[in-house]
């Protein structure tokens, strides 16, 4: 009986960081998850070793690296994607067709619930994010996005692009009405790395 614990409990420590966290969800986190269709997944490197933004029109900052991000959490948490959803984005396979998809952060606390919604485009450069943005917004895309856009491919020449956006936060299933910029910097007191109105690094 000894051993089998031991058997259990090494396989855990190698394979078991999914089940781990799966085990550590509240009642309630396990009720949103299926509320919402959710299951654990795991990002790809890149993602969690990327930079982010958190205000998809206009953003003023760049925050990261994601995983700093996860790690700065004072709750468990776990990412989740929706249930039956490609392991990978189809532009990581076809260079040819960029497209993003939404993976969220779940921060389980005793109090309360959160979702951190990211959208990861870690397969595009800053002109296929805006070429995206045109199959969708038409001769909108131009000018709602295109500052952002500049901003983006001037951060990526001085090496701070990013492979994300936080999208929204919700709290127990409601929406978060502020800016997740505004979240980040006044709440949760994340300091940015680079600031994108002026074009410079954020000494640490």
């Amino acid at each position: 009986m000894i051993r089998l614990i031991f058997a259990v409990w090494g396989f855990l420590l190698v394979f078991g960081g999914g089940f781990l966290e799966a085990w550590a969800a509240s009642d309630k986190a396990m009720a949103l998850r299926q509320a919402n269709g959710l299951a654990v997944f795991t990002p790809s490197e890149k993602f969690l070793a990327g930079n982010f933004v958190a205000d998809e029109i206009n953003p003023g900052f760049i925050f990261g690296p994601v995983q700093a991000f996860v790690a700065s959490r004072s709750c468990p948490t776990t990412w989740l994607r929706e249930e039956g959803a490609p392991q990978r984005p189809a532009s990581l396979t076809n260079p040819d067709t960029p497209v993003e998809y939404t993976i969220i952060l779940e921060e389980d606390c005793p109090e309360k619930v959160r979702y951190y919604v990211f959208m990861d485009h870690s397969g595009m450069t800053p002109q296929q994010w805006m070429e995206w943005r045109r199959q969708f917004h038409r001769s909108k895309a131009d000018e709602t996005f295109s500052a952002a856009r500049n901003k983006l491919e001037q951060a990526c020449e001085k090496d701070c692009g990013v492979v994300g956006e936080l999208r929204f936060i919700q709290q127990n299933g409601e929406l978060v009405a502020k800016c997740p910029e505004e979240v980040l910097r006044a709440e949760l007191k994340i300091a940015p790395i680079f600031d994108l109105n002026q074009q410079k690094k954020i000494s640490p």
